[in-house]
């Protein structure tokens, strides 16, 4: 099978350890971690041959990311040396109803300095047959935006499939257009789509009917609308996602999924009881994780498992979506960004087998 390159920004992560607060803090633990990256590493976990191309500065901290990005199977060819610096987010991990902390330090990266034609895209999709990108891409900077859209073109013109997770930041969108704005360009020209409960909503304004966020109500069969509108909105999408994460408590969620794809004009009627899955709705099996051990990279764990899902299992949607759901439920019991978990684990979940005794 080809290769998927995926682009973006990867991050210094630097968090104290456990559950500690930052004013009780005296160490901080070091790991890298940014969306696309994230995804990279869950697809080389899979086995799939994956590329991440991005900018990093050339000093040691730009050397052991990359290191630490080969280390994991991904590959890093066509990442680019340049800059002052790279960015960094510190994280204070939540518990129960203490909920978790983020602080950018990301500002004036070599990412976020990137440039229009900096990066040959024709080279960096040889032999590639999937792009995957974030909405934290093109929030990042007006060239990190124009970069991604440069990719998304190059991606089109060759004939690769382009993925998108919508992925809101609202502290990020400051260079002097909104999220909306930009978005929908770059969105209009992606084949699969994948958002959580309220993204949709912060970008497009498009909110599922019913729902509460804050009081954990995130009904699957209400996200069917917010599917099928961003699917009339963009014409170009062929397939919709949304994570659904019921928020007990910053140690106790909920997890499922919803997938959406574009009816085949060909397809007959359906007959009495297959109206969902001939319309082309599907739910994940919802999953009740307790303890929340880390849950920064959900989503991107869930977006890595819908790919591979996607491309594998072609002819099942149902198992693609159910693969994706059990590998982000997975990831929350991993610490840092990265999910580690392998097929064969994903598998036994989906098949399940949730009970986590010893494997002997």
């Amino acid at each position: 099978m080809k290769k998927i390159v995926t682009f973006g920004e990867i991050m210094l992560r630097l968090a104290p350890p456990g559950f500690q607060r930052f004013t009780q803090a005296r160490t901080l633990e070091a790991t890298y971690g940014g969306g696309e990256a994230n995804v990279a590493v869950s697809l080389a976990n899979y086995g799939e041959t994956v590329d991440f191309v991005t900018r990093l500065p050339k000093n040691d901290l730009g050397d052991a990311c990359i290191a630490s990005l080969r280390g994991l199977g991904v590959g890093t060819g066509h990442i680019l040396r340049g800059g002052e610096r790279i960015g960094i987010y510190f994280l204070e991990t939540g518990a129960a109803q203490r909920a978790s902390k983020v602080i950018y330090d990301r500002a004036g990266s070599s990412f976020a300095s990137i440039q229009p034609g900096s990066i040959d895209w024709k080279t960096a999709f040889a032999g590639a047959d999937w792009f995957h990108w974030t909405g934290i891409t093109p929030a990042v900077s007006q060239g990190a935006a124009e970069v991604c859209r440069e990719a998304i073109l190059a991606a089109r013109e060759l004939g690769v499939t382009v993925s998108t997770d919508l992925n809101y930041r609202a502290k990020l969108w400051k260079w002097g257009k909104t999220a909306g704005e930009v978005m929908s360009d770059l969105v209009g020209l992606c084949d699969v789509a994948l958002g959580n409960e309220e993204d949709a909503e912060k970008v497009f304004g498009i909110k599922a009917p019913e729902s509460d966020i804050t009081a954990g109500k995130v009904d699957a069969d209400h996200y069917r609308f917010v599917c099928e509108k961003l699917a009339e909105r963009f014409a170009s999408l062929k397939t919709v996602s949304i994570t659904l994460r019921g928020s007990i408590s910053a140690s106790h969620n909920t997890w499922s999924g919803v997938l959406w794809t574009r009816p085949e004009r060909s397809d007959p009627e359906p007959v009495e009881g297959e109206q969902s899955r001939r319309a082309g709705f599907y739910i994940a099996p919802t999953y009740n994780i307790l303890p929340i051990i880390d849950r920064v990279g959900g989503g991107d764990s869930f977006m890595g498992g819908l790919i591979y899902g996607l491309r594998k299992y072609a002819d099942d949607p149902q198992k693609a979506l159910n693969f994706a759901a059990a590998a982000a439920c997975l990831k929350h019991s991993i610490p840092g960004d990265f999910n580690t978990v392998t097929v064969a684990e994903v598998e036994t979940l989906m098949g399940g087998d949730a009970s986590g005794r010893v494997s002997r």
